[in-house]
């Protein structure tokens, strides 16, 4: 929550607003890196589910004695941001965020700060059969719901001291809910082992992951629009951790994400951190081997899970 707000919990807002703008401006001019081959994205469906938040005693009242009289309704809200959508000229999630938040400071005088996230929700282009015989092209029309990892962004806005503007606190952006599998090639030993141990070392183990990760700029500006040379598109962040993934053997998870953090950091130098939340889902074998495989056969883990946290700075670049 934002300092200024600290003494006292009191927030309202909306949820799962589901936001579907067609033909938004196309993010282009993305730089190719070594990891990835995105360069941009059509947003011919720029959709998003958004959740807003607003801050400010005014609406003290509203709890304590059920005095309306400054409360937006979050219906309201909701047709606010649907309306706003329209709009909107840029080409990013972090730039809808800060631009529907400002619009409403704009609009409410007295509220006092807003937090906002927008989850993407990803629609992907079909490949239809081309005029060259044997070829295909994406339609351009149709476009098929994905339910894989998305981008992500959240902010928090407030008025300036002096009331005279507003000023955005934070900015963070993120890629979510991205789930791995690595058949071989990660390991986990050398552990300690003592009366409470079951679990066996391996040294060669197939291993599933589901991870989140989320990034800061060294300057807010720099995330906010996808024109400038210094936005980061999830999509680049998600295809470095495939690739890390990919390249280097896996002695923990906690390793692995602290090499990914490393990589992005050094390819990003526009970033300041990058953070991790990361959950071991690897399967449950249940039969060790196949004689005409070299194949196993696995199911699904019995909860509980094991899970991580990290965060990588510029400062571990020096090490």
């Amino acid at each position: 929550m934002l300092d200024k707000l600290k003494e006292r919990t009191l927030y309202y807002g909306k949820a799962d607003v589901f936001v579907y703008r067609t033909f938004a401006k196309p993010l282009t001019g993305i730089e190719p890196i070594h990891e990835s081959s995105f360069t941009g994205n059509d947003n011919v469906i720029f959709a998003l589910n958004v959740k807003f938040t607003v801050y400010g005693q005014v609406f003290l009242t509203s709890f304590t004695e059920g005095d309306n009289t400054f409360v937006v309704a979050t219906d309201s809200m909701k047709n606010f941001i649907l309306r706003q959508a329209a709009e909107f000229e840029g080409n990013t999630i972090e730039g809808f965020l800060a631009f529907v938040s400002e619009r409403f400071l704009e609009k409410y005088p007295h509220v006092t700060s807003i937090a906002i996230t927008g989850d993407r929700l990803p629609f992907v282009p079909v490949e239809v059969p081309a005029q060259t015989q044997g070829s295909f092209s994406e339609s351009g029309l149709v476009y098929r719901r994905s339910h894989n990892d998305y981008s992500s962004a959240s902010l928090e806005i407030s008025r300036s001291e002096d009331a005279s503007g507003v000023v955005i606190n934070s900015l963070m952006s993120s890629l979510m809910d991205l789930q791995l599998i690595k058949v071989n090639g990660s390991s986990f030993y050398g552990f300690i082992r003592d009366e409470y141990t079951t679990l066996p070392e391996t040294f060669d183990r197939p291993l599933y992951i589901f991870l989140n990760i989320y990034w800061e700029y060294a300057h807010i500006s720099y995330g906010l629009s996808g024109d400038n040379a210094y936005y980061v598109p999830s999509e680049q962040v998600r295809d470095i951790a495939q690739t890390i993934f990919h390249e280097n053997k896996t002695p923990s998870i906690q390793n692995l994400i602290y090499q990914i953090g490393l990589k992005v950091l050094s390819r990003f130098q526009q970033l300041s951190e990058v953070r991790f939340e990361s959950n071991n889902r690897t399967w449950d074998t249940i039969v060790e081997t196949i004689s005409t495989s070299e194949g196993k056969v696995f199911t699904e883990p019995r909860p509980p899970f094991g899970f991580q946290g990290f965060s990588v700075t510029r400062e571990d670049l020096k090490e």
